[in-house]
C-alpha cells in the first residue's frame, strides 16, 4: 500500500558489509571512550558537522511527479510502503523531508519518503567524491600542498587542518575527508585530480553511470551552491557503490585516527587525533553509537539541513538508510531518525513487499554474461551472487581474544562491536 504522512591506528573495514556480530567485549570501542579525544585545532573543531552558507532553506513540498528510476512507486510523493502480515508500522516520529530504507545486498527498497526529491546534499555528496577519486591515487602517494590547492573553499567550511607547504599522503587526506568532512582535504585531492572543474566533471559522469539522475554536482565537497542537488535515492546509490571498494569501507568505518600536526623537511614529526563526525559510529552526549553501524557519511549546511547515509548489520541483514533534512527540535535528529528507520527495517525484514529497487550502474556486467548489463531504469538487476564463505572462532588466550579463519572476509572493530564482514552483492566487485 501507499500512504502519505508527515584510536591511534584507524579502525579498518575491508568487506562489502555482510556483517556477523562476534560478541567479544575485550575489543569493543565504546562511545564514552571515544568522547575522551583531545581538543582539536580550532579549524577542525569549531563546527565539525556544519558548513554554513548564506542560503536559507525554503519550505516547499515535493514535486507531484519525480523520477521513477528504481520503480514507479518511488516517483510518488509521500511515504511509500507495502506492509505484509505481521509487519511493524513505520515510526511515527519521522520529520525528514526525504528518506529511504534499502537492503544493501539485494537492492530492495523496503520503504521510502519522497525518495527522488532533489535536495541539497551537504557533505553526503563526499561519498560520490570518494567513490569517483579513490581508485585514482594509491594511498601511499604524497603531495605537497601549495596555496592554490586550498583556493575556492566556502566560508565556514569544515576543515581537518591541512596546512600549506605540508606534505601529506593520500591516506592522510582521505582520513580528513571521511572523519572530519574536511573541505580542505577535498580541495587538495581535487587539485591532484587536475582541479575542481575536472573533479566536478568526473563526479557528474560517475553519477550518470550509477543512474543517479537526481544529482547535479557543482562543488565536490557538498558545500551549498546554486543548482547543486541530489536525492535520498542517489545518495544511497553512492554509498552502495563506494562500499564495494576496500579503501572506502576502511575510511567510512574509521572512528579515530591521527592527522599530521607538525613537519620537518617534509616529514611528519607529530600528529593530533581526529574523530569521525558520524555520531552513530562514535556516539555523543545524548546519543549512543548504533549497534551494528559500519559507516557511511553525514553532512550539515544551512541550505541542506542535516543529511546522513548509514549502513548497519543485524542478524546477517545489511541495511542502508538515508535521511535528508529532518524538521525536528530534538538533538541529533538526523541520527535518531536514521536509527528508528534501521530498527524498523530489521524488524520488517521479510514482512514487506519492496516498493522499488536500487538500480545497478550502466557499466555493470550481468553475472556470468561478460557483457554490459541491460538493466532498465526500473532496476531489473541480475540475481545476487552467493555470499563468500567465512568462519570465525574465538581464542581467549590472546590479548584481544579473536582468531579468524576467513575466506573473503575481514575483522572490523567499530564503536558498536566486532564484525566479520562478508561479501554478497548483485553488482560486479570493484577494487
Amino acid at each position: 500500500m501507499s500512504y502519505m504522512k508527515k584510536s591511534t591506528q584507524p579502525t579498518r573495514a575491508t568487506g562489502p558489509l555482510r556483517a556477523t556480530l562476534l560478541t567479544t567485549s575485550a575489543v569493543l570501542l565504546t562511545a564514552s571512550a571515544l568522547s575522551l579525544t583531545p581538543a582539536l585545532p580550532a579549524s577542525a573543531a569549531d563546527q565539525p558537522d556544519k558548513e554554513p552558507s548564506k542560503s536559507a532553506t525554503k519550505k516547499a513540498g515535493p514535486p507531484a511527479n519525480m523520477s521513477k528510476i528504481g520503480g514507479p512507486q518511488l516517483g510518488k510523493p509521500g511515504t511509500q510502503v507495502n506492509l505484509g502480515a505481521g509487519a511493524p508500522v513505520l515510526p511515527k516520529d519521522l520529520t525528514a523531508k526525504s528518506w529511504i530504507v534499502t537492503d544493501a545486498e539485494s537492492g530492495d527498497v523496503l520503504a521510502s519518503h519522497n525518495a527522488h526529491w532533489q535536495l541539497p546534499p551537504a557533505s553526503t555528496l563526499k561519498m560520490l567524491f570518494a567513490d569517483t577519486l579513490l581508485p585514482k591515487f594509491p594511498k601511499t602517494t604524497t603531495h605537497k600542498v601549495v596555496p592554490s590547492d586550498l583556493a575556492g573553499m566556502g566560508a565556514g567550511s569544515s576543515l581537518v587542518g591541512v596546512k600549506e607547504n605540508f606534505t601529506y599522503t593520500v591516506h592522510d587526506l582521505w582520513l580528513g575527508v571521511f572523519l572530519r568532512s574536511g573541505n580542505d582535504a577535498v580541495h587538495v585531492l581535487s587539485a591532484m585530480n587536475h582541479g575542481v572543474p575536472q573533479t566536478v566533471k568526473d563526479m557528474q559522469a560517475h553519477a550518470q553511470d550509477l543512474q543517479a539522475m537526481d544529482t547535479n554536482v557543482v562543488s565536490p565537497d557538498g558545500y551549498d551552491a546554486p543548482g547543486q542537488h541530489s536525492s535520498a535515492y542517489d545518495l544511497t546509490l553512492f554509498a552502495r557503490s563506494g562500499l564495494q571498494k576496500a579503501d572506502f569501507r576502511e575510511y567510512a568505518s574509521t572512528a579515530t585516527a591521527k592527522f599530521p600536526e607538525s613537519q620537518k623537511k617534509g616529514k611528519t614529526t607529530s600528529r593530533f587525533e581526529i574523530q569521525n563526525t558520524n555520531r552513530l559510529l562514535t556516539g555523543d552526549v545524548g546519543l549512543d553509537a548504533y549497534k551494528g553501524i559500519a559507516g557511511v557519511k553525514n553532512g550539515n549546511t544551512t541550505n541542506a539541513g542535516a543529511t546522513f547515509t548509514g549502513v548497519a548489520e543485524r542478524n546477517k541483514k545489511v541495511l542502508l538508510v538515508t535521511v535528508m533534512n529532518p524538521d525536528s527540535k530534538e538533538s541529533h535528529a538526523v541520527y535518531k531518525e536514521t536509527a528508528r528507520l534501521l530498527d524498523w527495517g530489521f524488524q520488517a525484514d521479510g514482512k514487506v513487499t519492496p516498493v522499488g529497487t536500487l538500480v545497478p550502474p550502466k557499466s555493470a556486467k550481468s553475472p556470468g554474461s561478460g557483457t554490459a548489463g541491460s538493466a532498465s531504469p526500473q532496476g531489473e538487476a541480475g540475481p545476487a551472487k552467493p555470499a563468500a564463505h567465512a568462519t570465525a572462532s574465538t581464542d581467549n588466550s590472546s590479548g584481544v581474544g579473536i582468531a579468524l579463519a576467513i575466506t573473503g572476509g575481514v575483522l572490523v572493530v567499530l564503536a558498536g562491536g566486532v564484525f566479520l564482514v562478508r561479501k554478497k552483492w548483485p553488482l560486479r566487485a570493484k577494487s
